[in-house]
């Protein structure tokens, strides 16, 4: 079944109150409504943990960054808002947990790790972005927790790089091909790089993290036979900040699992097969050997005297020689199922 996880990231535009309402989202029940299936739920949320010390030059931090999404008058004040601490994080993850979800973190610098003595979550996501970053690899590595490994800003190499750092400590590592435009336009999606990593990263679990608008690719990923999926998830796509409008809202985050889980139903089994349910259609709507006219009792009959009618429950015509040269026992009138006990 596939892992869904619904990125936060930074959504929760540093609220813990907003980080909990969508992990309400996340948590809601799942239904089919019309077959009345219960579906499994979202499996885990993630969070994102910058440390600013580890993370821009002092001229970047000191930018001015004023536009719609800003949450502060430079770009490091921005940054700052968005950050929720180590405790916070704790928090958020408790909540989570209570839920009965995995709870994931993209730690982006070394001096994140310090939440690790807090709590450890289910798994660590290592952003596009860092798969160059080989000192932060080794040191979640080391930590043994399993790690996913996203591909937005990576050509093979850096991915074999981050590969060779990480399988060094251990090999519980997910792949998640990924582009790293926000959104990602269509021509760019290239899902087929989910065959590619199937087949050359066949011992590591592969996925697909989407970064398009609205639910088509994650589910074309599934059934290319993606084992994750991570899509960005929010409280209200309208709200201030630059991930908000690329991501799913409550309605959104239902659709897709909804659609995912009921997918996962519908794959079934490599070969050719009546189902059981669709035998009542096939007697009701599949053809029988019927008259084309009326027909008496100790007429022998010929191919010129029948034709094909519903229902199915009589003899097919690659039956007809069974038929053909017979004496009818019984009238049978025109558009009439000829059935064994007739002849």
């Amino acid at each position: 079944m596939t892992y869904i996880i619904g990125e936060i990231g930074q959504n929760h535009n540093g609220s813990i109150d907003i980080a909990k309402l969508i992990v309400d989202a996340v948590a809601r029940p799942v239904t089919e409504e019309l077959f009345g299936y219960d579906l499994k739920r979202m499996d885990a949320v993630k969070l994102t943990k910058r440390d600013l010390k580890q993370e821009l030059s002092a001229s970047q931090m000191a930018a001015p960054y004023l536009n719609a999404n800003s949450f502060g008058a430079t770009y490091g004040e921005h940054r700052e808002k968005l950050e929720l601490n180590d405790e916070q994080h704790f928090e958020i993850y408790k909540y989570t947990k209570s839920f009965g979800l995995d709870f994931v973190e993209t730690l982006c610098a070394t001096g994140c790790l310090s939440m690790l003595r807090l709590f450890t979550p289910d798994k660590l996501k290592v952003a596009s972005r860092d798969l160059t970053n080989l000192p932060l690899l080794m040191a979640l590595a080391e930590t043994k927790i399993p790690i996913i490994l996203s591909t937005g800003m990576a050509g093979k190499k850096e991915l074999d790089d981050a590969i060779a750092i990480v399988s060094s400590y251990h090999t519980n590592i997910s792949i998640l091909h990924c582009v790293s435009e926000y959104p990602t336009k269509p021509t760019n999606v290239n899902l087929n790089t989910i065959k590619y990593l199937q087949k050359n990263y066949s011992q590591y679990t592969i996925g697909f993290s989407d970064h398009t608008i609205g639910i088509s690719s994650p589910l074309a990923a599934v059934a290319m036979g993606a084992e994750i999926i991570e899509k960005h998830i929010t409280l209200d796509r309208r709200m201030k900040g630059t991930d908000q409008k690329g991501s799913l809202g409550a309605d959104g985050i239902y659709r897709m699992v909804r659609d995912i889980r009921v997918l996962e139903m519908s794959f079934g089994k490599e070969e050719i097969f009546i189902e059981p349910s669709v035998m009542a259609s096939r007697v009701k709507l599949e053809r029988s050997i019927a008259t084309n006219k009326n027909l008496k009792k100790g007429r022998m009959i010929t191919e010129n005297d029948i034709h094909l009618l519903s229902p199915g429950d009589g003899f097919k015509w690659t039956e007809k020689d069974k038929l053909i040269g017979k004496i009818l026992k019984v009238d049978i009138a025109e558009n009439e199922i000829i059935y064994p006990e007739n002849i």
